[in-house]
């Protein structure tokens, strides 16, 4: 029994760890559309932090912040709730906080306006998040495809509404 125990310790903890301790599945998504307008006009026309109700149809409003570092906006009639995390003059990124007995999947967003030429520049839209409490891969793969087909569609109206 002497012998057996360290080794059912050992297994134990193991079991124990992997279920406390998740695997986090990081994957990105990249996305990007030009635009014929120069960057900052079409920063100007779309990077405003919650102009985002403008190009992914959805409300917007800021629970606290200016627009600016650390502003929290709140979308989708309070479901999603976002703080700006980084700015440029022609970008900003942003996360969701983790929810108290949710799973935390580390999304993070960040849009650009990157200048191309006088004229033209491309909007580039990124993700970032944590797949891993998805139960295969084929939930995986429809998880991001629905994602890229949402921000694919929110490019094109911002590409719309800075070529006006």
């Amino acid at each position: 029994m002497k012998r057996l125990l360290p080794g059912f310790i050992a297994l134990y903890s193991l079991l124990a760890t992997s279920a406390v301790f998740a695997q986090p599945e990081y994957v990105t998504i990249e996305m990007e559309i030009d635009v014929a307008k120069p960057a900052d006009q079409v920063w100007a026309k779309v990077g405003d932090y919650c102009a985002i109700a403008e190009w992914l149809n959805l409300d917007c409003t800021l629970a606290s912040g200016d627009g600016g570092m650390g502003s929290v906006r709140v979308l989708a009639g309070g479901r999603v709730t976002e703080i700006l995390v980084a700015e440029t003059p022609l970008s900003y990124g942003y996360t969701q906080p983790a929810v108290e007995g949710a799973f935390y999947n580390l999304y993070h967003g960040f849009l650009e306006a990157r200048p191309v030429s006088e004229t033209s520049s491309k909007l580039i839209y990124t993700l970032l998040l944590d797949v891993s409490n998805l139960p295969d891969q084929a939930a995986k793969d429809a998880n991001l495809a629905g994602r890229r087909t949402m921000f694919e569609g929110a490019l094109a109206r911002m590409k719309a509404l800075a070529e006006e």
